[in-house]
């Protein structure tokens, strides 16, 4: 098969700017920890006692194709594993809790293995994006800021 017809630029344009810039500020970005992680949450199944197991699973599928990898170390406004995130979602007060790849709930703890979880994972600080609910809704996340876990958190 022969290409025909060619799309060039203009001269001097910045491929860039044909993109929508939320497009590119909303992006994920995911550690290899992160990325193992989500793996061994899907390959295990360990998502089965999730609310709607299917859902999270498309949206955990979702994550890991869309993610790009993030620097190692991964930046301190960056949500991954093991940090205190602090989000609202749309219409609530904040709340916060340590993201986690456990199955098992925790207090303090957000499970990746949740749809809160599975969205927070690979976001970064300020960053707002739609949350899915279980109920098939949807609503706005916002993170409002990422730390380092507490003492008491850590283990």
């Amino acid at each position: 098969m022969t290409v025909t017809r060619i799309t060039h630029l203009p001269s001097g344009s910045d491929f860039r700017s044909l993109f929508e810039p939320s497009a590119i500020e909303t992006g994920f970005y995911l550690t290899v920890d992160d990325r193992v992680g989500i793996e061994r949450l899907l390959r295990h199944l360990k998502t089965r006692n999730a609310p709607n197991p299917p859902l999270l699973n498309g949206l955990l599928h979702h994550k890991l194709r869309i993610s790009r990898g993030a620097r190692e170390p991964a930046p301190p406004e960056m949500v991954v594993a093991g940090r205190q995130v602090t989000y609202m979602i749309s219409g609530e007060g904040s709340r916060s809790g340590v993201l986690t790849m456990r199955p098992v709930p925790l207090p303090g703890h957000v499970l990746v293995a949740s749809l809160l979880g599975a969205t927070l994972i690979g976001m970064r600080k300020l960053q707002k994006v739609p949350l899915l609910r279980d109920d098939g809704s949807i609503d706005v996340l916002v993170v409002l800021d990422v730390s380092p876990p507490s003492d008491q958190d850590a283990g």
